[in-house]
């Protein structure tokens, strides 16, 4: 059973109680990430994260995680482009304690001058791991520049020389923007009581910040404009990291099935069409997949690769080939079917984990404002049709927009060269 309440103060917080498991999910999402940031302000949604785990008016950030650690429960937190999240996992029986945690981090964290000092410290490390990890750096470096100067191409952690500057009360100033009642989501699944959790909340939750702000406050920029775009990194490793990317449906898109469907066929599996011809067939590399990443407006469908100097422009050739399939063929009944089975049973056996279905709880708020029924997923999933899958294709795959970013040996003219001879 799935319900909702909206609080005084604007904190929305719904749960879908599930008696049969002992542990309960609960987290609180903030509507605020890369793309609420501008030139001066990249990087602090994340920056505030970290700083939540150190230290409130009553504990210190030693307390706080030996107060998850004594009873065995799981606590973590993540930043987005869009929203920022604080999650606990915890026996049902120490769901109070869990309320308390996420209240007092919250509400009464301190920014500490010396913690604030020293997380600095911890984050740069942070963005220099993340440089070093080409197969993850590729990704910041590629939406940088498709996103063109639009906030969505902001790297989450922020950059160097910006957070080195960073200074305390801008930061307090940021948080205490983003961190009201009305911009708040609390979400929790597992063998917990709707009826409970209220009162928990009204306690624990009630002087949070009641400031209201307007709905326009919460709506980002426009979309962005976006553009073909090729851009090589030159570096000296032993691989090329490419990704090849255009846009993909929004996250409220009548067409985000059509789109995770035909990623699914794409290269989201070890049996998809990327998979089998540029790895399987041919050997041309280890790592290929494509994902889509949609946003509230928008959305990205990437392709990433790693491959050899000697093999790069054969791998966006057959790339670029397969995008051409897609939008000149139309699917067999069984690839669609195929993909289908796959998109539908990830999506139902995730919903086996307490941690998922929280998650959902707070994306379907956060997006819809309501909670879809599964049958409803599974239904629209049902519904795509092959010629939804080209006529996506043929609407995305749109040469004026298809962009290339690569780090490692390799310039813009092996790049540029591959394409034309896609």
């Amino acid at each position: 059973m799935i319900n909702k309440t909206v609080f005084d103060n604007g904190i929305r917080l719904v749960t879908e109680e599930i008696d049969h498991v002992r542990s309960v999910s609960i987290g609180a999402w903030i509507r605020c990430g890369a793309r609420y940031e501008n030139g001066k302000t990249n990087g602090m949604s994340h920056f505030i994260e970290h700083m939540l785990f150190k230290g409130t008016k009553s504990r210190t950030a030693f307390d706080i995680a030996a107060s998850i650690d004594s009873v065995g429960g799981v606590m973590n937190a993540f930043t987005g482009k869009e929203y920022t999240s604080f999650y606990i996992k915890i026996p049902d029986y120490h769901l109070a304690l869990a309320i308390d945690l996420l209240a007092d981090i919250l509400g009464d964290s301190i920014f500490e001058a010396s913690e604030f000092e020293r997380e600095k410290s911890v984050i740069l490390q942070e963005i220099r791991m993340l440089e070093d990890s080409p197969d993850e750096y590729i990704h910041d470096l590629f939406e940088a520049s498709f996103w063109n100067d639009h906030s969505l191409g902001y790297p989450i952690l922020g950059l160097k020389e910006q957070v080195e500057n960073f200074e305390r009360q801008n930061v307090l100033e940021f948080f205490e923007q983003w961190y009201t009642g009305e911009n708040l989501v609390i979400t929790a699944a597992g063998n917990l009581s709707h009826a409970v959790l209220i009162d928990l909340i009204d306690r624990k939750f009630g002087s949070f910040d009641k400031r209201r702000r307007s709905r326009e406050d919460f709506i980002p920029q426009e979309a962005p404009v976006v553009s073909s775009k090729i851009r090589a990194f030159e570096k000296d490793l032993e691989q090329i990291h490419m990704v090849i990317g255009t846009l993909a449906p929004s996250a409220v898109s009548p067409k985000r099935h059509s789109g995770f469907l035909m990623n699914a066929v794409l290269g989201g599996s070890m049996s998809s069409r990327l998979f089998q011809e540029i790895r399987e067939k041919r050997g041309l590399a280890y790592a290929i997949h494509s994902y889509m990443i949609p946003y509230i407006d928008t959305g990205l469908q990437g392709i990433y690769s790693g491959t050899t100097e000697d093999k790069i422009q054969e791998v966006i050739g057959l790339t670029l080939d397969e995008l051409s399939r897609l939008t000149n063929h139309v699917l067999a009944d069984n690839e669609l079917q195929s993909a289908k089975e796959l998109i539908k049973g990830n999506f139902l056996l995730s919903m086996e984990s307490t941690d998922n279905r929280m998650s959902r709880l707070a994306k379907n708020e956060l997006c819809f404002g309501r909670q879809i029924p599964f049958e409803e997923t599974v239904g629209e999933i049902d519904a795509v049709e092959t010629t939804d899958i080209q006529n996506l294709a043929r609407e995305l795959f749109d040469p004026e927009v298809i962009s290339v970013t690569a780090i490692g040996p390799v310039s813009e003219k092996d790049l540029t060269v591959g394409i034309l001879r896609g």
